[in-house]
């Protein structure tokens, strides 16, 4: 129920927002020609821009559980109106001169999403859709309708303002139609607002295969950035200026968006291909600003566009894997990098230009397809796996295959690894800045997009990926280069560094230089690869050391920049073999030092998801062969072993380094495995256990003869004091079915003694090392204390206290016991009570309240009470 409200919640966003923004639109619209419009262009623009970001987020938080029309239509809106609300603002400040200039400015993003949202409009219709599939026409039309009447005033604007209205009825139909669905209870529901058979498919398409659901987004942003430069080739506008870099640059960052889910769908080389596009979006946008300050237009660096061209051309071959016409369709990147790198004013030549039109039809083709094919049942071929099952006879080249092909050396993630795309961002940076500038006018280089874009924003993208992978130290190294290029980039290439030297920026170098010495250092213990990549870059610094102090040999620049340029691209190609096929055909290499407890990611301890039944069956397969083992709780890590196995029991005491006054805690799934000695317990601290339990409540209960039937033998020497146990059934679903296969087990927290608890699987590994078996890694832990600890050793003299205040509150357990209380208060089965066990029972009732309004809700722990010295620094309450 709650995940179907937040569904109809971000439909609602995504639809009322469209329709909101039309109802802005059309009130232009209507007064366009009037000496005073009802919106000024910059109060207009402003509201288009925060409606753009509501689109947005519906849309993204759709594209996070499933694929649908719906994500299509708010992504593409969200970029049609953030760049269209920008160029309003420009006009309204002064920048855009007349309508001939906001005529430039508004075609080619006009004619894009003309031909894109009606795309996504047949398709809707096809699947249908209708709600969705006329918004996305009415705009498209409505969009095609603005460009006739920029081109001829005769044509008026009343057609534009008719079709957002039409938009603006079809949003106040839908929020009636599910105004009626809830207030009629589900009873009355208008045609087009159900979304349960919506939701149905969505449902069906998330439980396949991963699918990246923003591919199409990715190709119609492409499609705008080729409009504005193929628009100028045809004649559509007459010269390429400021007033379009709106499009490209907001093309750039949703294309960076769009590389990130591709991450989360777990599409490796649709993201890198995305983020190499967006690179090439930015440029873009950076010469034409380049035309505000200097007349003449910008040169291109040759090196780097031949070699985006060869990254292209390698991506391309190992896309077409995936499917042939997807790697068909990089050619023509392959194509176009090569016709900047032959004209020296790149986008401004005719050349590139041309083939900018090619890629305007190319991708207009594929995101028709894509969009057509994400829930079609007859699909249109796309010769997807056609390379794969010719590899699949060649003995030399086995893909890699399998649902764990990007699981991650430690634990789970929701992204795919990023080291391909870092490590080429690393060549397009370095290759960049072999092209010398002038100091005194370094801007007439188009350098700045390549190291800040490519080197710095995408660098600083793999880190983070990296870094949700558990790659600590690789996303270290990203990150600090992405934050070294994006420096050097500004200062060096913008301007700001200008002809003159000095010690702060030398000084500033060698901080630098010092943090990569340190990445340097911790590779030795990585791999042979990482350490020659970082090495390589420490180069790089100190040329930029040598260039600040004016003692630059030369050609010193240039030949560290190549050695690293190459460096990176081993690297690329590395990443690129090893994860699509199986084998080392690209060696990264062993650690050049190899030390206990790290490994270089070569390690005996399993890290394995928790989500998978498999899993836990593996993990209680290494607990009965005598393993320790971390795993999740309803509250933080612990470290856990069979109770049977007093080897596994006394290693996991041992890796704890404990103190003899911190035993350890007794676990079991439920209290059926203590059903044989109820007898042996009290009747009040039995039917306590039962209403307390599964919970994070752990209960310390004299020891007796019922430790014997469990089968402890050696181990119970480890598991509490020679008076008590702390024993829990834990409120955790993976925990209980563990302990099922298992039997019962021994517990303690999984982090040195002294240390604080450990919260995620990553730090289990990092606190006890190999000394671990195996981790089921299952994230953050929903608690970040341990459980709460009630002392029942003297129950029936009511000697109740707690050892840990926070998880459960104390009125809680005192609820619980009071429920047990007033049934022992109703006496024997005959509903008869002497006086004595009415009076004794009071007693026990008085006593109990005393007890656990005694702690004190500020307290983290209580003092010890009558038989024990407790404390309150570890998992279950240890002694």
């Amino acid at each position: 129920m709650a995940e179907g409200r937040v569904q109809s919640l971000h439909y609602s966003i995504g639809i009322l927002g469209i329709a909101s923004g039309s109802l802005l639109l059309a009130v232009h619209s209507y007064s366009f020609t009037s000496p005073a419009p009802l919106i000024p262009s910059t109060a207009l623009g402003v509201l288009l821009f925060v409606i753009s970001a509501l689109l947005a987020y519906a849309g993204v938080q759709k594209s996070l559980r499933s694929a649908s029309l719906f994500v299509s239509l708010c992504l593409t809106i969200s970029v049609l109106w953030c760049s269209y609300g920008v160029i309003h603002i420009l006009a309204g400040q002064g920048v855009l001169n007349g309508t001939g200039d906001f005529r430039n400015a508004v075609v080619p993003g006009l004619a894009t999403f003309t031909l894109g949202l009606l795309i996504i409009g047949v398709v809707g219709f096809l699947q249908r859709q209708l709600i969705l599939a006329m918004v996305a026409s009415c705009i498209s039309l409505a969009c095609a309708h603005e460009i006739a009447m920029l081109y001829n005033t005769a044509f008026g604007s009343s057609a534009v303002a008719c079709n957002y209205m039409i938009v603006c009825f079809l949003g106040g139909y839908f929020a009636m139609g599910r105004g009626l669905y809830f207030l009629s209870k589900k009873k009355i529901t208008l045609p087009g607002t159900d979304l349960g058979m919506s939701k149905t498919n969505e449902q069906v398409q998330a439980n396949g295969a991963n699918t990246n659901d923003l591919a199409v987004i990715g190709l119609i942003l492409n499609m705008l950035s080729a409009s504005v430069f193929g628009c100028r080739l045809l004649g559509v506008t007459s010269k390429l200026f400021v007033g379009q870099v709106p499009w490209l640059w907001a093309a750039g960052i949703y294309q960076i968006g769009v590389c990130i889910f591709s991450y989360r769908a777990l599409d490796t080389l649709a993201a890198t291909f995305f983020g190499f596009t967006s690179v090439l979006k930015f440029a873009g946008g950076y010469s034409l600003l380049y035309r505000i300050w200097q007349q003449d237009e910008p040169v291109f660096p040759v090196p780097f566009l031949v070699v985006f061209a060869i990254l292209f051309a390698v991506l391309a071959l190992f896309t077409t894997i995936k499917s042939l016409v997807d790697g068909l369709y990089l050619l023509f990147y392959v194509a176009y990098c090569i016709a900047l790198a032959c004209r020296p004013h790149g986008f401004f030549e005719g050349g590139p230009q041309g083939v900018d039109v090619a890629i305007f039809v190319a991708s207009a083709l594929m995101a028709l397809i894509y969009q057509y094919n994400m829930k079609a049942s007859a699909k249109i071929p796309t010769g997807e796996g056609m390379v794969k099952a010719f590899l699949s006879h060649n003995s030399h080249l086995k893909l890699h295959e399998g649902k764990d092909l990007h699981t991650p050396y430690l634990g789970y993630s929701k992204y795919a690894d990023a080291e391909v795309l870092g490590f080429a961002c690393s060549v397009l940076a370095s290759f960049a800045i072999t092209m010398t500038v002038d100091p005194r006018a370094p801007l007439a280089t188009v350098v700045i997009p390549w190291v800040v874009v490519a080197g710095g924003i995408l660098k600083l993208l793999c880190g983070s990926v990296a870094f949700a992978r558990g790659k600590t130290l690789e996303s270290s190294a990203f990150i600090l280069y992405g934050v070294i290029w994006i420096i050097w980039g500004l200062t060096r290439y913008g301007g700001l560094y200008g002809t003159s030297r000095g010690f702060q920026v030398a000084v500033g170098i060698i901080a630098l230089m010092l943090f990569n010495c340190f990445i340097v250092f911790c590779t030795v213990f990585l791999s042979i690869s990482w350490f020659i990549y970082s090495l390589t870059f420490l180069l790089i610094l100190i040329s930029f050391l040598l260039d600040a102090v004016n003692a630059m040999p030369a050609g010193y620049d240039i030949a560290v920049t190549i050695i690293f340029g190459l460096a990176s691209f081993y690297c690329f190609l590395s990443a690129l073999f090893n994860s699509t096929f199986e084998g080392s055909h690209f060696p990264v290499g062993r650690p050049i030092v190899q030390l206990s407890g790290v490994g270089g990611g070569s390690t005996k301890c399993l890290h394995l998801p928790a989500r998978k039944a498999s899993s836990v069956k593996q993990i209680a397969e290494i607990m009965k062969n005598g393993g320790a083992c971390g795993i999740p709780t309803d509250t933080v890590y612990v470290l856990v072993a069979a109770c049977n196995r007093p080897d596994a029991v006394e290693k996991a005491y041992k890796t704890k380094r404990q103190a003899q006054d911190r035993p350890m805690s007794l676990w079991i799934s439920s209290l059926k495995q203590l059903e044989p000695t109820k007898h042996l317990f009290n009747p009040i601290l039995w039917d306590f256990m039962l209403a307390a339990w599964p919970s994070p409540i752990s209960l310390v209960v004299p020891r007796g003869e019922w430790v014997d039937f469990l089968g402890m033998k050696d181990s119970a020497k480890y598991v509490g004091t020679s008076q008590s146990i702390a024993i829990r059934i834990p409120d955790c679903s993976v925990t209980t079915h563990l302990i099922d296969l298992v039997g019962p087990i021994a517990v303690t927290s999984a982090n040195p003694t002294g240390e604080a608890d450990t919260t995620h699987h990553n730090q289990v590994y990092a606190k006890l090392g190999d000394k671990v078996d195996a981790v089921l890694c299952d994230g953050p832990s929903p608690e970040n204390i341990a459980s709460t600890v009630v002392d029942c050793t003297k129950i029936e003299s009511g000697n109740i206290g707690f050892f840990r205040v926070g998880i459960v509150p104390k009125s809680q357990v005192l609820q619980i016991l009071e429920q047990v209380q007033r049934k022992h208060m109703q006496g024997h089965t005959n509903g008869s009570v002497t006086m004595a066990s009415q009076k004794k029972q009071q007693h026990l009732s008085h006593a109990i309240s005393n007890g656990i309004h005694a702690a004190s809700p500020e307290e983290s722990a209580l003092t010890s009470f009558t038989n024990g010295a407790f404390s309150a620094d570890e998992e279950g309450g240890k002694l």
